[in-house]
């Protein structure tokens, strides 16, 4: 029985001891959570998720760009089929749809940017104020 509460008295000092050296770590700590985020952050890594130079907007824009040179490629491979299709009629049809559907998907995709540039833009405040809206340090 003594020895059972000598070793809850031992593991309260413990933890009374690990508080209290957390409380003087906790003291003399500089800083805020903010400029120590800040100083996580890499040099080449962006301030702001959100913006003109934002990661969003990059990540948005290259995939346009990449859906774009896809459709554009499948535009010519349509229009080749269609010009080698030798007036078969479900080779017609099916140049005739690859056209199609690669329109389809770039005014999907334009579609999807302007979304994704409207949900941006209601992150970032529009006045021109400094604001810690979309800051990745947040």
């Amino acid at each position: 029985m003594i020895k059972q509460s000598l070793k809850l008295f031992a593991s309260y000092v413990v933890a009374a001891t690990t508080v209290l050296a957390l409380d003087v770590a906790q003291a003399h700590a500089v800083g805020d959570i903010g400029q120590g985020a800040s100083s996580a952050r890499g040099e080449d890594q962006p301030i702001d998720l959100f913006g003109d130079m934002g990661v969003f907007s990059k990540i948005s824009s290259v995939l346009l760009f990449i859906v774009g040179a896809i459709a554009v490629i499948m535009i010519v491979i349509g229009g080749l089929r269609y010009v080698i299709s030798g007036g078969d009629s479900s080779q017609v049809q099916a140049a005739k749809n690859t056209i199609l559907y690669a329109l389809v998907g770039v005014i999907v995709a334009i579609l999807a940017y302007a979304a994704v540039n409207f949900v941006i833009n209601s992150f970032v405040p529009s006045d021109g104020t400094s604001s810690s809206y979309g800051a990745s340090t947040r």
